[in-house]
This record gives structure tokens, C-alpha cells and sequence, in this order.
């Protein structure tokens, strides 16, 4: 446990020192690196930035966003190159067949809601899923970047209310009860695309029901 207790310390000292070389661009370097190689506390950092330098909070949330899309460009063309395959090796043939259709269905925000939720959530899977169903690369990175910039503007709103130990409180959390979290965030989902959906159908019917020329007119 000291190994490892001395390992994370070292780890986190080599972060914060490499964000002190960056500046203000350490929130795009760390969210790059989170989607493009391994997990990095882009959260904390991003909450950190935030906190100390608040006049700047919409240029970190912006950055961190833009890093997030950028860095999913690698595992994007994984995706793309290497067809269902590389998929179907990381997911259950239950969970491929829904992101399949969740992609059917609307693929943008089919990728921009789990964009939005933090880790536990499996975000690379539907990085994955976006490249293999053949989402439009401008579109890839819009979603990502709109999915990661409400994220981080909430958890930046929340820190400037509450605090930066709002971090680890909402992942503590996040952690014990992320199924519960994605189901929620799942209904909500549903139900806004009904609304959607039943609000076009209405508007339809009264875009056809204004083109249509009562009955017994002669159309003059």
C-alpha cells in the first residue's frame, strides 16, 4: 500500500508540475490526453483551474472541450478502421445492439448525452460506437464537444457555489450509484425525444392542414 500511496504521489506531483509549464493551456493538454491515452483527473483540474482563476471560466470550459474532442480523433479512426470488430471485443451483443440503435435513432445526441456524464461512465465505447456506425466526423466532434462543455460548465458552476470538494463528493457518488445516474439520465433522455417527436408530428399535421384546401373549394 506505501508503494502504491508513493506511486500516486509522484503521479500527481508530475501533473500539477506539468500544468505549471502550460498555464492556461493545461486544461487542453490534460482533456486531450484523457480521450486520446489514459485516464487523467481532467475533473479535478478543470474544477482547480476554475476555482483560482474564475474570470476565465468559460475560456477553460471551452479548452478542456475542445481537448476532449480532439483527443477522441484517435480512437475515432480506430473505430473506423477497424469495424464492428474492435466493438464487439469490448461489449456484450445486448450492449451493441442498443448503442446501434440509440446511433439509429439520433446519433448525435446518442453521443452527446454520455459526453455530459463523468467517469464512470464507459464514454470511449460510444467513441467507438459513433466511429463504427459511421457518424459524420463534423458531427463526432460537435457532439463531443457539446456533450464535454455541459459538463464541465456545470461541475465549474457547482465548484464556484460549493467548492472544489464538490469534485469528489459528486464522483464519490457517481462511483456507488453511476447505473442509477445513467438510468436517470436515460428516461430523461426518452422522454425529451417524445416531447420532440409528438411537438414535430403537431407541426407537421399543421403545415399539412394549412396546404390542404378545404372540402367543396374548386381551388380558385
Amino acid at each position: 500500500m506505501k508503494t502504491i500511496g508513493h506511486i500516486l504521489a509522484r503521479y500527481t506531483a508530475w501533473i500539477w508540475g506539468l500544468l505549471k509549464l502550460l498555464g492556461i493551456w493545461g486544461v487542453f493538454a490534460i482533456a486531450f490526453a484523457d480521450s486520446a491515452l489514459l485516464g487523467m483527473p481532467v475533473d479535478a483540474i478543470v474544477a482547480t483551474y476554475v476555482y483560482q482563476d474564475r474570470k476565465r471560466l468559460l475560456f477553460y470550459i471551452a479548452m478542456a472541450s475542445l481537448g476532449s474532442a480532439l483527443g477522441s480523433i484517435p480512437l475515432y479512426l480506430i473505430g473506423y478502421w477497424g469495424g464492428e470488430k474492435v466493438l464487439r471485443k469490448r461489449i456484450s451483443e445486448e450492449r451493441f445492439i442498443k448503442i446501434h440503435n440509440s446511433f439509429e435513432r439520433h446519433e448525435f445526441w446518442a453521443l452527446m448525452f454520455p459526453g455530459m456524464l463523468p467517469p464512470p461512465m464507459p464514454f470511449k465505447v460510444f467513441v467507438l460506437g459513433a466511429a463504427v456506425f459511421e457518424m459524420p466526423f463534423r458531427d463526432f466532434l460537435a457532439a463531443i464537444f457539446a456533450g464535454r462543455f455541459v459538463r464541465f460548465l456545470v461541475l465549474s458552476l457547482l465548484v464556484l457555489w460549493f467548492g472544489p470538494q464538490i469534485v469528489g463528493l459528486v464522483g464519490g457518488v457517481l462511483k456507488a450509484h453511476w447505473i442509477l445516474v445513467i438510468s436517470v439520465v436515460a428516461e430523461i433522455f426518452c422522454v425529451w425525444l417524445l416531447i420532440r417527436q409528438k411537438r414535430a408530428r403537431k407541426a407537421d399535421r399543421s403545415e399539412l392542414a394549412a396546404k390542404t384546401p378545404p372540402q367543396g373549394s374548386d381551388g380558385l
